[in-house]
């Protein structure tokens, strides 16, 4: 398994996409700068504000974010934006469900 430490380290200048303020105030907290919510925006609109070519996807790892995830990777993907899933699978393998739960020991454990 890839590094956790290693995988944040690197994404921590992609632009991510989360669902609400406890989220993005988890990542802040280790470290991500480049954070936006959903901002119960309609998700067409959310999608067409995104004008990198990449970014980070991390809606929450249960069954209504992961139905999240799906409809939002594809409209991004149909306008050209990549969505790198590396930290996502990671979180998934920690067992993480809620990204608002994430707390630097998760990945300090995780290297254990």
């Amino acid at each position: 398994m890839q590094d956790p430490i290693q995988i944040l380290e690197k994404t921590k200048s992609t632009l991510i996409l989360v669902e609400g303020i406890k989220d993005k105030q988890a990542l802040e907290s280790l470290g991500f700068t480049r954070v936006i919510t959903l901002k119960n925006r309609p998700l067409f609109e959310v999608v067409e504000s995104i004008e990198e070519k990449e970014i980070i996807l991390l809606t929450d790892l249960d069954k209504e974010g992961k139905k999240l995830f799906s409809i939002l990777r594809k409209g991004l993907e149909r306008r050209g934006v990549k969505t790198n899933n590396n930290l996502r699978r990671i979180l998934a393998r920690l067992g993480v469900k809620t990204i608002e739960s994430l707390k630097e020991k998760d990945f300090e454990n995780a290297n254990k």
